[in-house]
């Protein structure tokens, strides 16, 4: 296969076009479209659908493209190290992270990252979706639980576990009595199952209030409206200090945060840093540990 013509394969197929891919590179639309066609040739497939105004990649082609397109960066960046005589990390690092983890860690990770490896350009998009690692663009992807996805390869960094906590003037209930809570979005729960010292058991709830961010359920639990079902790591201080009371484990709940990257690619040297650097930062990976880092 030619790598030339590989690399304007992957030239168009990044920019959408081969107008847009010609702009970028500086190069002539014409050279792009004939080195496209002779890879077709080539290979005896198409690889783009080409309408009037439209250039789509056919399923083959994109295959392709997802196959090749790091392997290549991979050979740019090798030459580029062997040129400039060694292999610190450079260039651009684009993560994505969920939106908790972000708002607690992400900020004081990402500046110390940046101190550490300083031609490295950082970018983290804060996302609790699904994202499509080389259609959007993205070298690592942090997660929570994530489903099994067999184009992917990645490890645990962290856990923590989901504890329900209540402010102390709030009394646990008893018998069948439900307990004035606060939730999560759209959950539909009417009981938690929780594990105490005791054994199991359950709690009746009264969603008397619904929000979309853990911060938030964080911040009305602490002043006492109900109780709520929150991360140790981010009540971790608050039990210590007395002003939230555990009233158990949930069942069930254990959080697992993992590091994920294309299992086709070769771990670029700005990846392993950085995979490097959550090692360093959290050696043991415990609930106890995100805890003290988050209130460092």
């Amino acid at each position: 296969m030619d790598l030339l013509a590989l690399a304007d394969f992957n030239l168009v197929a990044r920019h959408g076009g081969f107008g847009k891919a010609a702009r970028a590179a500086g190069r002539p639309k014409a050279t792009l479209s004939r080195r496209v066609s002779e890879l077709e040739s080539s290979l005896d497939l198409r690889l783009f659908e080409r309408g009037g105004r439209t250039l789509k990649l056919t399923q083959e082609g994109r295959t392709l493209y997802e196959r090749t397109g790091a392997l290549l960066t991979e050979l740019d960046e090798t030459a580029a190290a062997i040129a400039s005589g060694g292999d610190k990390p450079k260039g651009r690092l684009r993560i994505s992270a969920p939106l908790l983890f972000s708002q607690t860690a992400m900020g004081r990770l990402a500046a110390g990252f940046a101190v550490r490896h300083p031609q490295v350009r950082l970018e983290v998009t804060t996302d609790d979706r699904y994202v499509d690692m080389i259609e959007e663009g993205f070298d690592l992807v942090i997660r929570v639980n994530p489903d099994p996805d067999e184009s992917l390869v990645g490890r645990i960094f962290l856990r923590d576990r989901m504890l329900v906590v209540a402010s102390p003037a709030l009394k646990h209930p008893r018998g069948n009595l439900a307990v004035p809570a606060i939730v999560r979005g759209d959950d539909k729960a009417a009981v938690w199952d929780i594990r105490r010292p005791s054994g199991p058991s359950r709690i009746a709830i009264d969603p008397v209030l619904r929000l979309s961010s853990l911060m938030m359920v964080r911040d009305a639990v602490r002043a006492g409206i109900g109780a709520a079902r929150l991360p140790l790591s981010l009540v971790s201080h608050d039990l210590a200090a007395g002003t939230l009371v555990r009233w158990g484990d949930v069942e069930g709940a254990d959080i697992a945060l993992w590091t994920l990257y294309p299992s086709r690619r070769l771990l670029s040297a700005r990846v392993s840093a950085f995979l490097d650097y959550l090692k360093d930062a959290f050696p043991k990976g415990t609930p106890d540990e995100l805890a003290a880092y988050l209130g460092g």
